[in-house]
C-alpha cells in the first residue's frame, strides 16, 4: 500500500469553493487561504442561527499502545462512508501539532483513504492558527515579566506581583524537552529584585490560550476569557491576571484570524472543518466549539473526534466541552483496535520506546483479546454512564483474524454497546466504513438522555473524586498538601464551580501507565491543581505530567525532506 504522504499527493482535490458550495456557503462566507483552505467567517453562525441542528457524533478511543490506534482515520473514514450512503456530513478535526509531526506519534490528518488534505499543508504551518496561540501565548508571558522587572514603569510592579508566584510559561510548537526548565533574565544589565527567575517552556497546543480558542463561542467571548486567565499571585494572595497586565486586548487582536476555523477536504472530497488543538492527557483534548456550532448548521450529521481515550478527550468533551457550550452528543463511537486489546489482555507488553516483536503483535491470541475487552467494556460502560448510545468500531488491520475480530463482536455487545462493526476505512477509505456508518446512524435515532457526571456546585474534591471513580475505576483519592493548599485558594478566589481537567497518562485509565486493562482498587494521586480560569475549568496533576515533550532517539524529523523536484518526501 502506497504511503500516506504518497497517497495525499495523488488525491484529486477540488478547489475549496466548490468544497464550501456543497455545504451552502458562497465566497462572501469564507476567506481564501490557497486554493484548497479557506476560513469561515464567523458571521455564519448569525446567518444560520435558526436553521435546526444536526447529529452530533464524537469519535473516541479505547485505552491504546503508544503507537496510536487510528481515531482520526475512523473519524474521517465514517464521515466518508456516511457522504457514500447519501448523508449530508461533516467532519470537525483537531489541528496536528508540528511537535509529534516531527517526533514519534506522527500528524493528525488521517492516513491511507481515510486523510485530509493537502495533508502536507495541514500537518505544517496550516493557516497559522498554532503560530498565532504561541504568539498570544508568549506575549501575556512577556508582559507579565515586563510588569514586575521593567525599570520604566512609574513605579516597579505596580500590581505587587510575587515574582515566584508567576506560573505562566512561554511556548513552542516542537518538541524540545531541553526547555523543559530554563532560567530567564540571566543577561539583564540592571540589579532588579526578583531576576533572573526559573521557570519553563511547554508545547504550545498545552497552552491555555489554545484550550480558550477551543472553548470560546465568539471573538467577545474569547476576549472575556483571556481576561481571566491567572498568571501570578500578589504580594497579598489574590489572583493577578491578564487583564490586569493589560495583555487581554492585545492577545485578541492576534487571535482575530485564528478564531475562525478552517474548512479543507478529505481524499473523498468530504467537506472537514479543522480548528484548535490536540493532547487530552495534559489539555482539553477536542476541536473547536466554533466548528462543530459551524458545522451542526451545515449538515445533517457532524463527526467529531476527543484525543487519546474515552476517559480523556471523551469525558472532557462531555464534561467541558458540552458543559459550557450546550452541545450533547447523539452517539459515541469507541474505536478500537486487536492490537491494543491483545496488549490489555497481557499478550505483550508494550512500555514507550520499546515495541514488541511483529509476532506479539499480529500474530492470532484470541484468548488475550478476550481478556483484554475489560478494557472495551470499562469504556462502555463509562461513555453510557453519560445517557448516550455507544457504537464500536473495531479498527481492522489486515494481520486480525476473524476469531479475533469475532470474540470483539460478542464482548462489546455483551457490555452494553448498541453495535459493533468492523472497519476497513484506512485501506478503502469511505467504502469499508458503510456498516458503521448505517449503526451510527442507527444509534444516533434511538432515545438519548444525556447528562453531565457531576454538577456545577458540588466541591472541588467531589468532582475530582466522581471522575476518578467513576471514569478511572479508583477506590479513592489522595490529595498531597500542595493540592489541598489550592483547593483551599481556587475556593477562596471562587473557582470551585469550575469543572474539572484532570491531566493524567493516556497509557492508562488510570494514573500508572504500567496498569493495564481496567484496573481497580487502587488510589489516584493528586500532585496539584492548578486553574484555567480562563478557559473556565481547574486541572489537576496525577503524578509528574510533562507539558513539554520530548524527541525519540531516532525523530520522525530525520526522514522528512525535499527532492530534487521541491517536492516533500518522508512526511509518513
Amino acid at each position: 500500500m502506497k504511503s500516506d504522504l504518497e497517497i495525499a499527493q495523488e488525491a484529486r482535490m477540488k478547489p475549496i469553493i466548490e468544497i464550501a458550495k456543497q455545504i451552502g456557503l458562497d465566497e462572501d462566507d469564507i476567506e481564501y487561504y490557497g486554493k484548497y483552505k479557506a476560513k469561515i467567517s464567523l458571521d455564519v453562525l448569525d446567518k444560520l442561527k435558526d436553521k435546526t441542528d444536526g447529529k452530533y457524533i464524537d469519535v473516541t478511543a479505547i485505552t491504546p499502545t503508544p503507537l496510536g490506534e487510528g481515531k482520526t482515520v475512523i473519524n474521517i473514514g465514517l464521515t466518508q462512508a456516511l457522504a457514500k450512503i447519501g448523508k449530508n456530513v461533516i467532519s470537525t478535526l483537531r489541528e496536528p501539532s508540528m511537535g509529534p509531526v516531527f517526533g514519534i506519534k506522527g500528524g493528525a490528518a488521517g492516513g491511507g483513504y481515510s486523510q485530509v488534505v493537502p495533508m502536507e499543508d495541514i500537518n505544517l504551518h496550516f493557516t497559522g492558527d498554532i503560530h498565532a496561540v504561541g504568539v498570544a501565548n508568549n506575549l501575556l508571558a512577556a508582559m507579565v515579566d515586563n510588569q514586575v522587572f521593567h525599570p520604566t514603569f512609574k513605579r516597579k510592579n505596580e500590581l505587587n506581583i510575587d515574582p515566584s508566584s508567576i506560573s505562566w510559561r512561554r511556548v513552542v510548537d516542537l518538541n524540545d524537552s531541553a526547555q523543559t526548565t530554563v532560567t530567564i533574565g540571566t543577561q539583564s544589565k540592571n540589579e532588579i529584585e526578583g531576576y533572573p527567575r526559573e521557570t519553563g517552556v511547554d508545547i504550545t497546543v498545552a497552552s491555555e490560550v489554545m484550550a480558550i480558542l477551543a472553548l470560546a463561542n465568539d471573538l467577545k467571548d474569547l476576549r472575556n476569557r483571556f481576561s481571566r486567565i491567572i498568571v501570578a499571585k500578589n504580594k497579598d494572595g489574590k489572583p493577578v491576571t491578564a487583564e490586569d497586565v493589560k495583555a487581554a486586548g492585545a492577545m485578541t487582536v492576534i487571535m482575530k484570524d485564528a478564531i475562525k476555523p478552517t474548512l479543507v477536504q478529505t481524499v473523498e472530497n468530504v467537506p472537514c472543518i479543522m480548528h484548535a488543538g490536540p493532547f487530552a492527557n495534559i489539555a482539553i483534548g477536542n476541536n473547536s466549539v466554533i466548528a462543530d456550532r459551524i458545522a451542526l448548521k451545515l449538515a445533517d450529521y457532524v463527526v467529531t473526534e476527543s484525543g487519546f481515550a474515552a476517559d480523556c478527550g471523551a469525558e472532557k468533551l462531555l464534561n467541558i466541552k458540552c458543559r459550557s457550550s450546550g452541545l450533547k452528543p447523539d452517539c459515541i463511537v469507541i474505536n478500537a483496535t486487536i492490537r491494543a486489546l491483545k496488549m490489555h489482555g497481557g499478550g505483550f507488553k508494550f512500555p514507550p520506546g520499546k515495541r514488541p516483536s511483529d509476532e506479539e503483535l499480529w500474530g492470532e491470541n484470541v484468548d488475550a483479546v478476550r481478556k483484554g475487552c475489560v478494557n472495551l467494556a470499562k469504556h462502555i460502560e463509562n461513555m453510557t454512564k453519560f445517557g448516550v448510545p455507544a457504537v464500536v468500531c473495531v479498527n481492522r488491520f489486515a494481520t486480525d483474524t476473524d476469531a479475533e475480530v469475532e470474540a470483539v463482536v460478542e464482548e462489546a455487545k455483551k457490555a452494553g454497546a448498541e453495535a459493533c462493526v468492523p472497519c476497513t476505512v484506512h485501506a478503502d477509505g469511505g467504502e469499508g466504513g458503510i456498516e458503521l456508518a448505517k449503526a451510527v446512524v442507527e444509534a444516533c435515532d434511538k432515545p438519548n438522555n444525556f447528562k453531565l457526571l457531576y454538577p456545577d456546585d458540588a466541591s472541588i474534591k467531589e468532582k475530582i473524586e466522581t471522575i476518578a471513580k467513576e471514569i478511572y475505576g479508583a477506590e479513592k483519592v489522595e490529595f498531597e498538601p500542595l493540592a489541598e493548599e489550592k483547593i483551599k485558594l481556587y475556593t477562596d478566589w471562587g473557582l470551585d464551580k469550575l469543572p474539572i481537567c484532570v491531566a493524567k497518562t493516556h497509557l492508562s485509565l488510570s494514573h500508572d501507565p504500567s496498569l493495564l486493562g481496567a484496573p481497580s482498587g487502587y488510589t489516584l494521586p493528586i500532585r496539584d491543581i492548578r486553574p484555567a480560569a480562563g478557559a473556565g475549568f481547574l486541572y489537576p496533576l496525577c503524578g509528574e505530567m510533562r507539558t513539554m515533550p520530548g524527541l525519540p532517539s531516532r525523530p520522525a524529523a530525520v526522514d522528512v525532506d525535499i527532492d530534487k523536484n521541491g517536492k516533500t518526501v518522508g512526511l509518513f
